[in-house]
């Protein structure tokens, strides 16, 4: 199996392998920008359509479950239709939902829109790291990734701010239409520079005459659907003390244990579940797994912090992010290079240790932090991101056979995808419970004997006073800020706790990357390595 999946450098693709990665590369910074601009642009694009602002975050919810429906299966997609087509058909589905949304005319049309968005945006990332595997050695992927992982790091770091600026000085439905330049450069570019290799015209010609695994299909699709919507939903009613997420959260389950056993037993699987046994791909997929909940999360959680605590706007808490952005860029060249040097299992958990103490140093965060200490923090927590990203996105592919390339990104895509989803739902529902005992720990200390609690209420009492309120109108104001007060210390405390769990939760996942194996130098081929 290992000769297998190592033959694949003696194909070389016709054209430039950099001209081919720069041009997958176009369309995942169209999507992943697209993403972090429609967060920005939500309250405007509720205003314009007459919808409040639970009802417009469907405009999120639609686009997230159509692409976790569509991930993994995305590597079957690929093998049975062709890699090419299939991808070129995702840039043409994105590029013209792209227009459909600019274009809706209300918030039902719109949804509909994303829903297809969604699914074109949801297959580009697992066939734009196939055909990376595909089309580069084993010793030069690290430096592929690198590039890709640019335009990964480099989107959501300029689209708040971009976002920001294009609905305060436009509309919204700019956010959208920027996408078509984009989506038609990357479609013709693609339909010169991407190509299918052997391995992958047989298996797509293998498969023609193989059944479609239509039960695998739908119990994927509901089962994933369900449980995106309740991570999404959960905390927003109050998890299962709804009706509906408790019925979708069983539904969710059940559909997905029912399919891991039909896949299990399928000669013509949806999704190889049994690629899991690869140790490299197990544990890759854990990793992933876990490094989504952990960079989802703080990305959710440090613009939520700058808001609700220290009064930022949007667009200001998205300048925080953005310059970690420009970093990764560099970092991700540094890695790029670094792995072929060192041993990629080493480098992965010193990416793993100093997220980590980045994460922990963002326990520092109170009410006083100035603007330029979190921005240099942000890019602190972020830095070493790379020295994750690229040796495990390397590691991932050791061992398994080049035709199973489709199969290995597009489930490593969904683990990384559920575990935002998940990590994102749990530390929002963790921060709004936490909060809740911090207030109670706080309000059991704030008495009218705490001398503390007196100093403050004949301080602020003053103030209001020498600003010309009436000493009864002072006094209760002088109250109402004080429990204002404790309530921004609770929330800030449940920050603190977060960024300690999630902490935690890197460390543990230091050694693990040593559990992976390292490419074998005798399978790479030697002639290739010199002329590289």
């Amino acid at each position: 199996m290992a000769t297998q999946a190592y033959s694949l450098p003696q194909w070389k693709p016709k054209h430039n392998p950099w001209a081919v990665a720069l041009t997958v590369t176009l369309a995942t910074f169209m999507e992943v920008l697209d993403t972090s601009i429609a967060n920005v642009a939500l309250p405007h694009i509720a205003g314009s359509l007459g919808a409040s602002q639970d009802e417009a975050t469907w405009v999120l919810t639609s686009y997230l479950v159509a692409s976790a429906i569509i991930l993994p299966i995305s590597g079957w997609l690929s093998n049975r239709f062709g890699r090419k087509r299939f991808y070129m058909t995702c840039v043409v589905m994105f590029t013209v939902c792209s227009l459909l949304c600019g274009l809706a005319p209300t918030l039902p049309f719109l949804i509909l829109a994303r829903v297809l968005q969604g699914l074109g945006g949801g297959g580009l990332a697992p066939s734009e790291q196939a055909i990376l595997a595909d089309t580069f050695p084993i010793e030069k992927r690290g430096q592929a990734f690198a590039v890709y992982g640019m335009a990964v790091v480099f989107a959501p770091a300029i689209g708040p701010t971009l976002g920001g600026w294009i609905t305060d000085n436009f509309n919204w439905h700019w956010i959208f239409f920027i996408n078509l330049p984009v989506g038609l450069l990357s479609l013709f570019l693609s339909n010169r520079m991407v190509e299918d290799p052997p391995h992958l015209v047989a298996r797509k010609e293998a498969s023609k005459h193989l059944k479609i695994d239509f039960m695998g299909l739908g119990l994927v699709a509901l089962g994933v659907g369900l449980l995106e919507f309740t991570l999404d939903k959960g905390q927003e009613k109050d998890w299962f003390s709804d009706t509906g997420i408790r019925v979708s959260f069983t539904a969710a389950i059940v559909l997905l244990i029912w399919f891991v056993y039909w896949e299990w037993k399928h000669p013509d699987p949806i999704v190889d579940i049994k690629l899991l046994k690869n140790r490299n791909f197990g544990t890759a997929v854990f990793l992933q797994l876990v490094l989504g909940m952990v960079l989802f999360g703080s990305t959710v959680l440090i613009p939520q912090y700058l808001q609700s605590l220290l009064g930022y706007t949007a667009e200001r808490a998205g300048m925080v992010l953005s310059p970690a952005g420009f970093v990764l860029i560099i970092m991700m060249m540094i890695a790029g290079k670094t792995l072929g040097k060192v041993d990629a299992r080493a480098m992965a958990a010193f990416g793993y240790f100093c997220t980590a103490v980045g994460v922990y140093n963002l326990t520092r965060l109170d009410l006083t932090t100035s603007y330029g200490t979190a921005t240099l923090w942000r890019i602190f927590q972020m830095m070493a991101l790379p020295f994750i990203f690229i040796p495990i996105s390397t590691l991932n592919y050791v061992g398994v056979p080049a035709e199973k390339s489709n199969q290995i990104s597009s489930l490593s895509n969904f683990a990384r995808n559920i575990g935002g989803s998940a990590g994102t739902a749990l530390l929002t529902t963790f921060i709004a419970r936490t909060s809740q005992t911090h207030q109670q720990v706080l309000g059991s200390n704030v008495v009218r004997g705490s001398v503390a609690y007196n100093i403050y209420i004949t301080r602020m009492q003053t103030l209001l006073v020498g600003r010309g309120m009436s000493v009864a109108q002072a006094a209760q104001t002088a109250m109402g800020q004080a429990y204002l007060q404790m309530q921004l210390q609770a929330t800030m405390l449940s920050y603190k706790n977060a960024f300690v769990l999630l902490s935690a939760l890197l460390f543990f996942l230091v050694p693990l990357p040593f559990l992976m194996r390292l490419p074998k130098k005798r399978e790479k081929p030697a002639p290739e390595a010199v002329g590289h």
